[in-house]
C-alpha cells in the first residue's frame, strides 16, 4: 500500500502510526488528515519526511474536505480521528457523537465515493463494557456490545456503520480494538502521562475511587505494529483485538511509575470516581496472533522504561503539551489539585 489516508494522524497513536509506516515502507506517502482540536499537536510530527509527508488540517465531519485532501489512488483510509478521553464525554457528549459517528459515516461514504482499496478503523475495548474482577474472562472478538460511557458508545455506533458499509456495499474494511495504550507523545490528560508529568515535578497524582480498576496495557509501537500487519493481511469485514496480556490495576502502574522515579508514595491522591467507571478491561488477542502472527515486542517493564526516559527527556514537549486548554480542563476535573502546587 503506497497512499495512506490517515485520520487523527497528529494525535498520539496516529502519529506513532505515520512514523512507523514511513519507516517500513520506504515508498509510503501518507496524508495526515487532523482537526487539531485539543489533543492533537504538531510537536507530534516534528522530523517527518515532508516529501512523504503531507499534513492537512480538516474535520472528518466536513465531506468537502475530506475530498479535497483525499489523493486519487488512495489504497487505504487508516481512521484514528476521535474524541476519546471518557471523562470529557460525561461531561459533553456532542462532540463525541459527532465526530465519532457522524464522521466515521463521512469517511465511510467518501471511501466509497473515491475507490478506496481498504478502509481501517480503529476502535477500542470500552465498546464491550466492563468485565467480571478476578475471573478467568476476556474480551475477544464476538463479546456483544455493552457500552458504558457516552465515549463507548459512540465508538459502538461507529463500528456499526462500519459493518453495514461492508455488508451492504461491499466496502473493503477492518476494524481493530485496544486497550490503553502507553508510550511517548501521549497527551498528559490520559492516566500514565498525567502520572508521569506530575511525578517529575512532585505534584500530586490523581487516582480514581480505590485504584482497584484493571486496564490492559500495550506500548504504542506494539499497536501500531498490529495495525499495519491488519491493514496488508486481514480478512475483510473482520475485527481483530490488539493486546499485550498485560492487565495492571491502576493503583499499581501509579506506585510503578513513582518507583522508577524515585518518588515518595505519597504524591498518590485518591479523588472522587468517574461516574459509571468500568472495573476491568482485558483482551483475548488470539486471533491477531494466530491469523496474522502478531507478537508485542514490549513487555510492560521495557515498555515504561522507553515511555518514562522519553519524558525525561522532553520536558519541553510536556510542558508545550500541558499549557492552554489542558489547564483549564484539569482544574475543572481535579479541582483543588493544582497543576503547579500539588495539594
Amino acid at each position: 500500500m503506497r497512499n495512506l489516508f490517515v485520520t487523527g494522524g497528529a494525535g498520539f497513536i496516529g502519529s506513532c502510526f505515520i512514523r512507523l509506516a514511513l519507516a517500513e515502507f520506504p515508498d509510503c506517502r501518507i496524508t495526515n488528515f487532523d482537526a487539531l482540536t485539543y489533543a492533537g499537536n504538531l510537536d507530534n510530527l516534528a522530523g517527518l519526511d515532508e516529501s512523504r509527508h503531507r499534513f492537512w488540517r480538516g474535520d472528518i465531519t466536513d465531506r468537502d474536505a475530506v475530498l479535497a485532501a483525499l489523493v486519487d489512488g488512495t489504497d487505504a483510509i487508516i481512521n484514528f480521528a476521535a474524541e476519546s478521553h471518557v471523562d470529557r464525554s460525561i461531561a459533553s457528549a456532542h462532540e463525541f457523537l459527532r465526530t465519532n459517528v457522524m464522521g466515521t459515516q463521512v469517511l465511510l461514504d467518501v471511501a466509497r465515493e473515491r475507490e478506496v482499496g481498504r478502509f481501517v478503523h480503529i476502535s477500542t475495548d470500552e465498546i464491550m463494557g466492563s468485565l467480571p474482577e478476578n475471573a478467568d474472562v476476556f474480551f475477544t472478538e464476538s463479546s456483544p456490545f455493552a457500552p458504558n460511557s457516552p465515549y463507548a458508545a459512540s465508538k459502538a455506533a461507529a463500528e456499526h456503520l462500519v459493518r453495514a458499509a461492508h455488508h451492504t456495499f461491499g466496502l473493503d474494511t477492518v476494524i481493530t480494538r485496544c486497550g490503553n495504550n502507553y508510550g511517548p507523545r501521549q497527551f498528559p490528560e490520559k492516566f500514565l502521562p498525567l502520572m508521569l508529568a506530575n511525578a517529575m515535578r512532585d505534584e500530586a497524582i490523581p487516582v480514581y475511587g480505590d485504584g482497584l480498576n484493571v486496564r490492559d496495557w500495550v506500548y504504542v509501537e506494539d499497536h501500531c505494529r498490529a495495525i499495519l500487519q491488519v491493514m496488508a493481511r486481514g480478512r475483510a469485514g473482520d475485527v481483530y483485538n490488539i493486546g499485550a496480556r498485560n492487565e495492571r490495576r491502576n493503583i499499581d502502574v501509579a506506585q510503578s511509575v513513582l518507583k522508577i522515579l524515585g518518588k515518595p508514595a505519597s504524591l498518590i491522591k485518591f479523588v472522587k470516581d468517574r461516574l459509571g467507571h468500568d472495573r476491568r478491561y482485558a483482551i483475548d488477542p488470539a486471533k491477531l496472533e494466530t491469523e496474522l502472527g502478531w507478537h508485542p515486542l514490549e513487555t510492560w517493564e521495557s515498555g515504561l522504561e522507553k515511555t518514562i526516559r522519553w519524558y525525561r527527556e522532553n520536558s519541553e514537549w510536556v510542558e508545550r503539551a500541558r499549557s492552554g486548554a489542558y489547564r483549564e480542563y484539569y482544574a475543572r476535573q481535579y479541582g483543588n489539585l493544582s497543576l503547579e502546587s500539588g495539594v
